[in-house]
């Protein structure tokens, strides 16, 4: 560890961002959304306060989301947003800042680039990027770089991310943009189908957090929700039930185990054979969904855990990385 330096790891999600600080673990859990002014472009808030603002601004303020399917959409506000988590960080001024940020696999150059540039012009010394997939690995504690074949299914916000890892490296992957924003548009799409109302994405997240699952409760939950009546313009409650909300996600869910039986389908054979053995390891906030783990163990007949603190892991990963750069530099990280 190097004391003129602060080592800071960023998980830098499309829905939330977590950040981990040496001697001090996770600091900071927020939403990856910023509110801004279009008149004057002045940044109003981040984080938890403009995840407040979500669908109730005027014309004039805007929330938005920087970062779409886990790449940068909007330069300036992730810019903003980094910086922010830096001063959040209370790094002392004698110190200058070592920055470790996890990135979906298979990004292109520019891609990271944006990331690296956005990064340092928020007051970084120096910056490295990771692979989410890796970073999940380590911080829910794999040994990447044991000759055996370790399967992570990361469910994020925009992607979910499905990664046999060996020996330090990715041997097989695959990214799809299906995951938690897509589950919460399906329960969207089905209030307006079968209702006739409109509800927003702060609602939707909320319903899928307490009554969405993939297979029974033991007791079938409700939940009372209002949104916009389609047909009158006025507000109007109505109660739906995990039955429904199970049936409306149905098609997310089923992309997500595709995207894992083609990984598996993928695999070679002796990593299979200890992918058989080890299971598979679910991360991210969608691993906590209601019955992910078990629908998955029915569809491949392989041991499925959920990591110990799935919202964590790449957070925790980053972390656990540069405490130990010198093993990892020029071997998983890059800059």
């Amino acid at each position: 560890m190097n004391a003129q330096l602060c080592d800071i790891g960023i998980d830098l999600g499309t829905a939330n961002s977590v950040v981990y600080k040496e001697n001090h673990g996770i600091i900071i859990r927020e939403p990856s959304v910023v509110a801004f002014d279009q008149q004057s472009q002045k940044v109003l808030s981040i984080g938890d306060l403009a995840y407040e603002m979500v669908g109730k601004t005027h014309s004039s303020i805007i929330a938005i989301r920087p970062l779409r399917d886990g790449v940068i959409s909007d330069y300036q506000t992730t810019e903003a947003m980094i910086r922010y988590f830096l001063k959040l960080s209370k790094v002392p001024l004698f110190k200058k800042i070592r920055l470790l940020i996890g990135i979906p696999y298979g990004v292109t150059s520019v891609e990271r680039r944006a990331v690296l540039d956005a990064a340092n012009m928020a007051g970084a010394k120096k910056c490295y990027l990771i692979e989410e997939p890796m970073a999940a690995a380590i911080g829910s504690g794999h040994d990447v770089f044991e000759p055996s074949g370790r399967l992570i299914v990361d469910i994020g916000g925009g992607t979910t991310e499905v990664a046999v890892i060996s020996l330090g490296g990715i041997v097989v992957s695959e990214s799809i943009r299906i995951a938690g924003d897509e589950i919460d548009q399906a329960i969207i799409n089905h209030c307006r189908k079968n209702y006739n109302l409109l509800i927003g994405d702060r609602c939707a997240e909320k319903v899928k957090f307490n009554i969405g699952s993939v297979l029974p409760f033991n007791e079938e939950k409700s939940m009372e929700i209002t949104g916009r009546d389609l047909l009158t313009g006025l507000p109007k409650t109505f109660t739906i039930s995990s039955m429904e909300i199970r049936d409306s996600i149905e098609e997310p869910i089923l992309a997500i185990v595709s995207a894992v039986r083609r990984t598996l389908e993928t695999t070679p054979p002796e990593l299979s054979s200890d992918i058989f053995s080890n299971g598979i390891t679910l991360t991210g906030g969608g691993a906590l969904l209601h019955g992910l783990d078990q629908f998955i163990n029915q569809q491949m007949d392989l041991p499925v855990r959920i990591a110990e603190d799935p919202l964590s892991c790449v957070a925790l990963g980053t972390g656990k990385v540069l405490d130990k750069m010198d093993a990892y530099i020029n071997r998983i990280i890059f800059n």
